[in-house]
């Protein structure tokens, strides 16, 4: 029997892999912008199967079933819908501003659980929701302050909306993790995408100049690196040590943003990131996590 990994350990590698995929929506940001976002996911995508690929028939696993093969086909369906929306978001405001209201999406989670899985929601849940809210409409003030202009509040409500798809594909990534390998989750997730954004080429596709090219490369590599990372901390550790790994993201985002693209980090966002996370915890003390009942 093999020793178990220290839970130290486990924590370490998870925020390693926050930060890794932290620096993949810094790179995606500046592609986004340079080539928009339906084009920067399209070929980041193509990229990223080519590369999963190869570590997919590296380790001969053997193709899914029918049922599994479903459940790839789904979450690939809610990903590429969360992608878009989110990086599309992500062009028009700050990063430190879109990783805070994603943040939400833990909360959401927690609903949906209630729904799809029949879970009881308690008096702490819903104050969670009304804490989350605020910090919501915090940074949203601080936006309307700031006279960010209508981009910028569009932006942040494609943003929420990419929250409540990432809600429901997490509660698609346990079901995933239970049927699938890390490496096939990881091949059919950017297949799947792939196949769902080039339906959409005929019409918003155009092929980049060979200069972004080592960009999108380095994008794909790094949504698989994280994938990995993320993969491996939480088979060795339990979720609820390892999730406040993912409010790192925040600190990851706020550095890549003040660096890269020379973003201030106003008082609104971090309050309202603050309440966020504030409900987050609450809705963790409120609930049992959710992989108890997957």
């Amino acid at each position: 029997m093999k020793p178990a990994t220290p839970p130290s350990t486990a924590f370490a590698v998870a925020t390693l892999g926050i930060a890794v995929f932290s620096s993949m929506d810094a790179v995606m940001k500046g592609l986004a912008l340079a080539i928009g976002a339906y084009n920067a996911l399209l070929w980041r995508s193509l990229a990223g199967t080519l590369i999963t690929g190869a570590l997919f028939l590296a380790t001969r696993a053997r193709w899914p079933t029918r049922a599994v093969l479903r459940v790839h086909l789904v979450r690939g369906g809610v990903s590429a819908v969360m992608a878009m929306l989110f990086f599309w978001g992500l062009a028009r405001v700050p990063m430190a501003q879109a990783i805070a209201l994603a943040f939400v999406a833990p909360l959401i989670a927690l609903l949906l659980a209630a729904l799809v899985l029949k879970e009881r929601i308690g008096r702490g849940a819903v104050l969670a929701s009304v804490v989350a809210l605020a910090g919501v409409a915090v940074i949203f003030l601080g936006q309307a302050r700031a006279a960010l202009g209508p981009e910028a509040t569009i932006g942040s409500l494609a943003v929420l909306a990419s929250a409540v798809c990432y809600a429901w594909n997490i509660i698609l990534m346990r079901q995933q993790a239970m049927v699938a390998r890390p490496v096939e989750i990881a091949f059919f997730q950017s297949a799947i995408v792939s196949i769902l954004f080039l339906l959409a080429a005929p019409v918003f596709g155009a092929v980049p100049d060979a200069g972004h090219a080592p960009m999108l490369i380095l994008a794909a590599a790094l949504a698989t690196a994280s994938l990995m990372l993320l993969s491996w901390a939480y088979a060795r550790g339990r979720a609820s040590d390892l999730a406040p790994s993912e409010y790192t993201g925040f600190v990851w985002a706020s550095l890549f943003g003040w660096i890269v693209f020379s973003e201030n980090l106003s008082f609104y966002t971090l309050a309202g990131a603050m309440l966020i996370i504030l409900a987050c915890i609450l809705s963790a003390r409120a609930a049992p996590p959710l992989e108890t009942n997957l």
